[in-house]
C-alpha cells in the first residue's frame, strides 16, 4: 500500500478521533458546569434560608432583650418608693415549691437599672440582634457589666441621668479619650456592633459558611455545598428552636410585669399620692401589697438573668438553647404568681 494513502488514512482515523475527544470533552465541561451552577444555586437558596431564619428568631430575640431592660431599668422607681417607708421589715428571700428568690438588695437593683439604662440608650440604630444578645447572655448580667468605673473614678452606680449614660459608654470604650481611650464614640460603636447580637445568638459557626463564594473546581463544589448544607440544616433547626423558646419566655415575662406594674401601681399610691410612709401605719392589705411588689420585683430580676443561650466554646460548633434552665423559671414564675394571687 502506497504511504502517502497510508499517512492519509491515518490522519483521517487521527481526525475523527480527535472530533470524538473534543465532543467528549466538550459534555464533560458542559457537565461540570451544570454541577456547579446548581450547587451555587442550592448554596444560595441555603444561606438565603439561613438568613430569613435568623432575621426571625433575632427579632423575637430584640422583643425579649428590649422587654427585659425596660423592665430592669423601671426598678428605679421602685427603689425610690420603697426606700421613702420607714420602719419597713427586712424582705428576706422567697423560698417555696422549690422557688428561690433572693432577698430584698436596693443596691444591685438601682446598679442594674443604671445599667439598663444605658444600654436602652445605645440601642438606637443597633444592628439586629444587639437587644437579643442582651437576652441570650442574661439582661440582668448584662447590664450590671455594663457598669464600670468613670473616667473621674467615681462610681457609675452612683451617677445619674446623662452623666452615668455617658460614663458608661465611656467605659465600654476603654476609658475617656484623654486617659487614652476610645470615649463615649467607641462605646457606642461596640454597643452596637453587628458581632453582638449574631456572635451571642449564633457563634463564629454562622460566620464560616455564608460566603456565596465556592471552590472553582467542579469535582469538589458540590461536596463543600453538601458540607454546608448540612450545618445550616442544624442552625436553622436550632433558631427555631431559640426563636419558639424566646416567644413562650416573652409572654411568661410579659404577664409577671402586667401583675407587678399593677401591684406596684397600689404601693406607690399608698407613698407616693397618700403620703404613707411609716409601715407601722400600713393596713394588713397595705403590707401585703407591699410584700408581694418586693417578691414580683425579686422574680423578674432573676428572671432577666436567665440565659436563653449555652454558648459554644468552639466557632466551629453552635449554641445550644438553655431550655432546662428556662423550662425551670417558667414554672417558678407560675408558682409565685399563685402565691401573690
Amino acid at each position: 500500500m502506497p504511504l502517502p494513502f497510508i499517512l492519509g488514512v491515518a490522519a483521517a482515523v487521527a481526525g475523527v478521533a480527535g472530533v470524538g475527544s473534543g465532543i467528549s470533552g466538550a459534555v464533560k465541561m458542559k457537565e461540570a458546569n451544570d454541577t456547579m451552577e446548581v450547587a451555587k444555586w442550592r448554596h444560595e437558596q441555603n444561606i438565603e434560608k439561613l438568613e430569613k431564619r435568623n432575621k426571625s428568631a433575632s427579632e423575637s430575640m430584640d422583643h425579649l432583650g428590649t422587654l427585659e431592660l425596660n423592665i430592669l431599668k423601671s426598678f428605679e422607681d421602685f427603689c425610690n418608693t420603697i426606700e421613702k417607708i420607714q420602719n419597713r421589715p427586712r424582705f428576706e428571700g422567697y423560698r417555696q415549691e422549690g422557688v428561690k428568690l433572693p432577698e430584698y438588695d436596693a443596691q444591685k437593683l438601682k446598679e442594674v437599672s443604671v445599667g439598663a439604662g444605658v444600654l436602652i440608650g445605645g440601642l438606637g440604630g443597633a444592628a439586629l440582634g444587639t437587644a437579643g444578645g442582651f437576652a441570650a447572655a442574661g439582661a440582668t448580667t448584662s447590664a450590671v457589666m455594663a457598669l464600670g468605673t468613670a473616667s473621674t473614678g467615681t462610681a457609675i452606680a452612683s451617677l445619674s441621668g446623662a452623666t452615668a449614660t455617658n460614663a458608661t459608654l465611656a467605659a465600654l470604650g476603654g476609658g475617656s479619650l484623654a486617659a487614652g481611650g476610645g470615649g463615649i464614640a467607641l462605646g457606642t460603636t461596640m454597643l452596637g456592633a453587628a458581632t453582638f447580637g449574631v456572635g451571642l445568638l449564633v457563634g463564629g459557626v454562622i460566620f464560616n459558611i455564608t460566603g456565596k463564594n465556592l471552590s472553582e473546581k467542579s469535582d469538589e463544589v458540590y461536596e463543600q455545598m453538601k458540607r454546608a448544607e448540612k450545618k445550616i440544616d442544624a442552625i436553622c433547626v436550632y433558631l427555631s428552636d431559640l426563636e419558639e423558646m424566646a416567644d413562650q419566655y416573652y409572654d411568661t415575662l410579659e404577664t409577671v410585669n402586667r401583675i407587678y406594674k399593677d401591684t406596684f401601681g397600689k404601693l406607690s399610691y399608698t407613698v407616693n399620692k397618700l403620703y404613707k410612709t411609716d409601715w407601722n401605719h400600713f393596713t394588713a392589705e397595705q403590707k401585703r401589697v407591699t410584700k408581694n411588689a418586693v417578691l414580683l420585683v425579686q422574680l423578674l430580676y432573676t428572671m432577666c438573668r436567665v440565659k436563653l443561650v449555652n454558648k459554644s466554646e468552639s466557632d466551629n460548633e453552635i449554641n445550644s438553647v438553655n431550655k432546662a434552665e428556662v423550662d425551670s423559671m417558667i414554672r417558678n414564675a407560675k408558682n409565685t404568681l399563685t402565691s401573690v394571687a
